[in-house]
């Protein structure tokens, strides 16, 4: 769930970008006392995230705007369904609508295309997660519309976790090292996950202790044989060059976890059109 307070803070600044000293057109256009309704349409199939993000984007211009559709984030809508309807001030909800739709449309996406993953991996024990590959400044929303789809969020931001990843590897000299060198630094209270790009990355993490071991860019068959041999010592989560056509094949191999950047960097927009009547 997102803060109330912290996303009227997020609005507004997304505002003030699109609008700065006035909206030149629709002044020109509307009269200053035009009442009417807009309809929020979708013009494909796609899960609803954001609803309330968008509605707010609405109330912060003009808190009379109000809305009669009853859609929760989570639902699916088909085309030509109508997701939401608001009510008010023509000229405001016309300010409104260029930055209520581009959040709602990014949001509605990545829900979708997070729920196509999860949908993949049904039956298994591995779970969606997403990664920090998201939008400065959208991060909060991406990752909101992660859960809405079904998926986890992995660490929200560096101050979430321990992820000791190839470079910090690199710089430490070695997994031990680098390992050793987070025990003596980092508050016990947060886990430590590595990433192994081989089999002897797999066992030297596994003395190491480490709570979460990041399997990167393996194939299937190695994939296999590092969770055969982590036998529950520790979390196992696969990344890189997952697709939906082989997320399947990944989650049968027993792994927990299945991070997938596309999720949030690639997602397509959903196609959601707001009409004036």
């Amino acid at each position: 769930m997102i803060s109330r307070y912290v996303l009227k803070t997020y609005l507004e600044r997304f505002l003030e970008e699109d609008i700065g000293a006035g909206d030149v057109t629709t002044a020109a256009v509307c009269e200053e006392s035009q009442e009417g309704v807009a309809r929020a349409v979708a013009r494909d199939e796609c899960i609803i995230a954001g609803i309330d993000v968008f509605r707010t984007v609405f109330t912060l211009i003009d808190e009379r705007i109000t809305f009669s559709m009853h859609h929760r984030d989570g639902e699916r809508v088909v085309p030509g369904e109508v997701i939401e309807k608001a009510s008010g001030n023509v000229a405001h909800m016309l300010m409104a609508e260029r930055t209520a739709l581009n959040l709602f449309q990014r949001m509605c996406g990545i829900a979708t295309m997070t729920r196509r993953y999860v949908d993949a991996v049904a039956g298994t024990r591995a779970q969606i997660i997403d990664t920090r590959k998201t939008a400065p400044g959208l991060r909060m929303l991406d990752k909101y519309a992660v859960t809405v789809g079904g998926g986890v969020n992995h660490r929200m931001g560096l101050y979430g976790g321990v992820l000791i990843k190839d470079n910090h590897i690199k710089a430490a000299g070695g997994i031990t090292e680098a390992v050793k060198r987070v025990t003596n630094h980092v508050p016990m209270t947060l886990k430590t996950e590595v990433e192994t790009v081989a089999l002897d990355n797999v066992d030297e993490a596994l003395a190491a202790g480490v709570d979460v071991i990041m399997l990167d860019n393996m194939d299937t068959e190695t994939m296999a044989e590092a969770v055969r041999r982590i036998n529950g010592r520790a979390l196992v989560e696969a990344s890189g060059g997952i697709t939906l056509e082989r997320v399947g094949e990944v989650a049968a191999t027993g792994v927990d976890f299945i991070s997938v950047g596309s999720i949030t960097h690639s997602a397509p927009a959903a196609d959601i059109s707001l009409l004036i009547e």
